[in-house]
């Protein structure tokens, strides 16, 4: 059994509503993430996928603990973040790092690469001027640029570019774990492709787990070892990208994988197409938070929530039609 490296019980995450009159307290909130559990393997990439406002950069911030739940419980090799303080938790975020999706953004235009790169070491107190220089020599030709890039500013390198410094600096401090949140998105196709093989060589040069957010199930089937689909803030199925892609069983995972595009123009498999809108997160629906939308739903699914139904060693999914 591999080394479980992130474990994530009954997670939530309530945003609490402002209201217009001063000093009511708030009644109502936005659920982004409620209740969420999953374990994340050493050395495996898991991939977090679903619609836009599903809850997946809520839940990755959670992880990193750049927010705090409201309820649940973050592990991390054993210990549980949400009860640490913020100078615990600032010695852990060295071994949890995260890329996010803007690399334009992401990047301060006034600092150069090599302020950029070696800014975390400076904030951890790692080494001094000229081993900090060294390493981010060293750490630009890891992900494929060169030594003299570092006296550079961000404005004269690409977005593919620019997403190879924030790779760069998320392995500044020898992570054990890295949080891709969309990190291709906002990069061009081909650039998409090298971005992935660059993560993807790191992975196995330094033994590296990942957790990668995306909502392009492409790019999600060729990096990720297992896929956890997530809506309305609830993780609704769970299990390695083979038994997800050729055996989905949750209605909402076969609804996405079915808005892939053909490779076949001549392939006949029909689109699902789903009716009505998701739910609001403020006030979302009793029992089966899917079931105002799905073509298979029963009375008890309006009542009762469903629990995880284990189908194999590594499938689980939340599915009356299972249980």
């Amino acid at each position: 059994m591999s080394e479980v490296v992130i474990k994530v019980e009954n997670l939530k995450k309530h945003f609490p509503i402002n209201e217009a009159v001063p000093f009511k307290k708030s009644t109502q909130s936005v659920k982004a993430v409620d209740g969420v559990s999953f374990e994340v393997y050493k050395g495996e990439t898991l991939g977090i996928v679903g619609e836009s406002g599903c809850g997946k950069s809520t839940m990755a911030r959670l992880i990193n603990q750049l927010i705090r739940p409201t309820e649940g419980v973050v592990e991390f090799k054993g210990k549980n973040l949400a009860t640490l303080g913020s100078k615990e938790i600032r010695s852990i975020r060295k071994s949890i790092q995260m890329v996010f999706q803007n690399p334009y953004a992401s990047l301060d235009p006034r600092k150069t690469i090599e302020y950029l790169i070696a800014e975390p070491l400076a904030i951890h107190h790692i080494g001094d001027a000229k081993s900090r220089k060294k390493r981010v020599i060293e750490l630009l030709e890891v992900v494929g640029l060169s030594g003299y890039h570092a006296e550079r500013y961000v404005h004269e390198f690409s977005g593919g570019q620019r997403q190879r410094i924030n790779i760069a600096r998320a392995l500044a401090l020898n992570p054990d774990i890295i949080i891709c949140d969309e990190p291709v998105s906002a990069l061009d196709v081909s650039v998409q492709a090298q971005v992935i093989n660059l993560l993807k060589d790191l992975q196995r040069k330094f033994d590296l787990t990942y957790i990668f957010i995306s909502h392009d199930l492409n790019v999600v089937r060729y990096i990720c070892d297992r896929i956890a689909v997530m809506y309305l803030g609830k993780i609704v199925e769970i299990g390695t990208y083979e038994e997800l892609y050729e055996n989905p069983k949750h209605p909402y995972t076969k609804a996405l994988l079915s808005a892939i595009p053909k490779e076949n123009p001549f392939d006949k498999k029909e689109r699902i197409l789903l009716e009505g809108d998701v739910p609001s997160p403020v006030n979302p629906p009793p029992g089966c938070s899917f079931h105002k939308r799905c073509p298979h739903a029963m009375e008890h699914c309006k009542k009762d929530v469903p629990a995880f139904v284990d189908l194999g060693e590594t499938q689980k999914v939340a599915c009356h039609l299972y249980s």
